[in-house]
This record gives structure tokens, sequence and C-alpha cells, in this order.
């Protein structure tokens, strides 16, 4: 490699690590104010601080209206484990028929299918929620979780649809010659072959369960139910009074979930997006 070759390959690491810095300088001041009295927050904008404290984290835990923080996080991981089962299932089973079963009108349904992903979410609201509302769901969980049981995310199947046409066909006529059924093919050959695409799914539907506001404030209204964005917003007072130390500290905490299942399962995540975006 000569000089100016190290030169742009210097250049290029630098600026990258300069773009990363400045994209998580966010996250940085978040961390380090989560620490601070809440005197010194907005006074002192510093990343070093210049007095901690454990206060907020303890006074954060304890949350508000009689209910814990570990009340809504523990809320949120229920309702986005529900969410997940629901939607690994119900999308690969409704994936499956579509890349691989016939039946009639399998074009069109596809395409209305496809369809709904453009349908704004704000569309339906209003309809969505008298429909819950006469059927007394309202304060409770089932309007978010039901229709993850009964394959309504149009994208993860539109993935996992990619993801099944890619696999050899040659697999399912084998496993009908062994005497495989239509569910065992399912079970058998498809589910643990389309394993990376199933942990997308997973991880899509856990991040942002675990990040939606609007659908759970909407539902959701005792504090023994609250979520996780509903407990952080407790802490903010329309009076301008708000709990920013305490505040801060619970956001953190919320913040370590969805990084160690990102994480953990990086690997598959990172597989199953590039397998599925290459296949048409």
């Amino acid at each position: 490699m000569n000089t100016t070759s190290r030169a742009q390959a210097m250049g290029t690491h630098l600026f990258v690590i300069v773009l990363g810095l400045v994209m998580l300088y966010p996250i940085i001041w978040l961390v380090v104010s989560s620490f601070k009295p809440s005197y010194l927050i907005f006074s002192d904008l510093s990343i070093w601080p210049k007095e901690v404290t454990l206060d907020n984290y303890t006074k954060g835990w304890s949350g508000v209206s009689k209910s814990s923080f570990g009340t809504f996080i523990g809320n949120s991981i229920m309702l986005g484990l529900i969410c997940v089962v629901g939607n690994v299932v119900s999308c690969s089973m409704a994936a499956y028929a579509f890349g691989r079963l016939n039946f009639s009108w399998k074009k069109v349904w596809f395409a209305l299918m496809m369809v709904t992903i453009m349908l704004p979410h704000h569309v339906t609201v209003i309809p969505q929620y008298v429909f819950f509302f006469k059927m007394g769901w309202v304060d409770t969980f089932g309007p978010l979780f039901v229709p993850k049981l009964l394959a309504t995310e149009a994208f993860f199947i539109f993935l996992m649809v990619q993801f099944i046409r890619g696999l050899p066909r040659d697999l399912d006529e084998s496993a009908t010659i062994d005497g495989c059924g239509t569910i065992q093919i399912y079970w058998r050959i498809i589910l643990p072959l389309a394993f990376p695409a199933l942990i997308t799914t997973a991880i899509f539907t856990f991040i942002w369960t675990w990040d939606d506001f609007f659908s759970q404030l909407l539902y959701l209204n005792s504090p023994g139910n609250y979520t996780v964005p509903l407990g952080l917003r407790l802490f903010m007072d329309s009076s301008g009074e708000s709990n920013w130390g305490p505040m801060f500290a619970m956001s953190v905490v919320s913040l370590i979930p969805a990084l160690i299942i990102f994480f953990s399962l990086q690997r598959y995540f990172v597989e199953g997006i590039s397998t599925t975006g290459i296949k048409g």
C-alpha cells in the first residue's frame, strides 16, 4: 500500500470514527446525566460530571403512581415476548403459504397483503379502537398482542417469503417422498432453515413493541398496566417540574434489554437481512 492509499484509508477511518462519536453523543450525554444531581443536568453540559450520585436510579426505580419501574419493565417484557411469539409463528405460516403452497387467487392475496405495507397506521387507528372498545379490551394488553397472532405484519411476511423462496424446492420434494405432509415440511424443513429470518423478525418485533408509545398510550389507562414508554412519561410534569434525573436514569435502564437482545443475536440478524435482501 502506497502513501496515498494509506492517507486515504486513515482519512476514511477518522471520518467514520468522528461520525460515530457524533451519533453516540446523545446516548453518552444521557448516561452521564443520569449520574448527575438534577440541578446539574442542564447547568453542567460537560461529559465529565462535577458530582456523581446514584439517587436518580433509586428514586426512578421506586417509580410513580404507586407502581415501581420494575412493574413497567415486567409489563414491557411480557408484552414483547408475546408479540415476538405471535409474529414469528403467524407470519412464518403465512409466508410459507405464499412461498411454497399453491391456492386460488394466491397472487391477488399477496398483492393485497403488500398494499397494506403502504397503508399508514393512523388510517386504521379509529376503526381499531372502536372495535376493541366494543370488545371491552381497552385498558388491557389484548389490542396490543392479539393482532400479532393473526399475521397482520405484512413487512415480516414479505421478509420471510423472500427467504423461503431462496430455499431449494428439492428439499420439499425429498421430504414428500419420505412421507412428510405440508405441516411436517413447514415444521421440520422450512422453520430450521429460515432461522435467520425468524431471528430478524423476533428482534424487530421486540424492539418495535418495546419502543411503541402511541398504541400503548391509546389502549392502556391504568398505571399498573403501563409499559416502559408510559412509565417514563410519568416523570414528565405538565407544570414544568419534571424529574429529569430519575427519568434519565430509567431511560438508561430501559435501553439494556433491547441492547442485550440485539447484540446477542446480531450475527443472525445480519445474516437474515443480507439473505432476504439479495433474493428477488
